[in-house]
């Protein structure tokens, strides 16, 4: 059996499979698309049947209500289903709560597409679960042996040393809920306040069974007391802050260019880096890596010509 080589591929309404008739996370509405996860850069409105995990769907249909999708297909992981002449099955990818990895399989051979995924501890999400496959289609954000990500305990527990108030961004899925979960962990005495776009999220992680813990809707007239409080507001929210007073600025992510203060910084990654790939590699034993949604070329130069590493992007 020879693996095909434009198995997946892109073109103007995103990546395709051409075999299944379907796109993967796709940029335009199509007639069928998988996806992988709910950030905003991996699900759009408009697509006539969106297949996903149950928590993805109801992340859709919170931001784009009717326009999340005209048929809405709830996947549960590791229960295969077929579109085309493709068998499907989602694995849960530890990224965010409802990413999901798609296997895909055609004639004998299996795909691995990724989407964003993660290595570390997330107590709000389903831990990643490893699949074996002959191509490994990997997202390489942060694929570069420079990177590496620190332990996202010792990060928080730098909050520990700050006795003022913090005003702390960080996106408002995902992120904000594993940091509620980290802090109400790690430094239990900071009281956790919460911009109101983000309560209706953490209100689906409730539903379905991943409490981030403790929090309390911001108010103006809470923060106005020097008392160790955590506001977490979304990166729209954090920017029209940039003259607040009285607070600590923080950014949580694992981009240097988020990070405010020299001094003070929070580098909690929800992406694998140089390290977490490689284990990613050995546990899935591909024949051929195909990278995308980042640069490639470090894994190409890393293996040489014993692998196949090819850049999809």
């Amino acid at each position: 059996m020879t693996i095909i080589d434009d198995f997946v591929c892109f073109n103007t309404n995103g990546l395709y499979c051409k075999y299944g008739d379907f796109y993967i996370d796709p940029v335009q509405p199509v007639t069928h698309a998988v996806i992988s996860h709910a950030h905003a850069d991996h699900a759009i409105s408009g697509n006539n049947n969106v297949y996903s995990t149950e928590a993805t769907l109801s992340f859709m249909q919170l931001r784009y209500g009717k326009n999340a999708a005209k048929v809405l297909y709830s996947i549960p992981y590791n229960n295969p289903f077929t579109i085309g002449d493709v068998k499907i099955t989602l694995i849960p990818a530890g990224h965010m709560l409802g990413s999901a990895q798609l296997l895909m399989e055609y004639e004998g051979l299996k795909y691995l597409y990724t989407g964003d995924y993660k290595l570390q501890t997330d107590e709000t999400c389903e831990p990643i679960e490893w699949v074996t496959t002959d191509v490994l289609i990997t997202e390489s954000t942060f694929a570069d042996p420079a990177i590496l990500h620190p332990d996202p305990v010792e990060e928080i527990q730098k909050i520990n040393a700050i006795k003022t108030n913090i005003l702390l961004g960080a996106y408002g899925l995902g992120k904000s809920q594993r940091l509620v979960k980290l802090i109400n962990t790690y430094a239990p005495q900071k009281k956790i306040l919460i911009h109101h776009r983000i309560m209706p999220i953490n209100a689906i992680y409730e539903k379905l069974g991943f409490p981030p813990g403790k929090y309390q809707v911001y108010s103006r007239k809470l923060m106005k007391n020097q008392d160790e409080f955590v506001y977490i507001v979304p990166p729209f929210t954090f920017g029209s802050y940039i003259k607040a007073t009285g607070v600590k600025r923080l950014f949580a992510s694992g981009w240097e260019n988020l990070q405010v203060n020299k001094q003070d910084t929070l580098f909690i990654s929800d992406h694998v880096d140089w390290n977490d790939i490689l284990q990613t590699i050995k546990q899935t034993q591909p024949k051929q890596i195909w990278t995308l949604h980042g640069n490639g070329i470090h894994l190409k130069k890393y293996f040489g010509d014993s692998i196949v590493v090819k850049l999809l992007n």
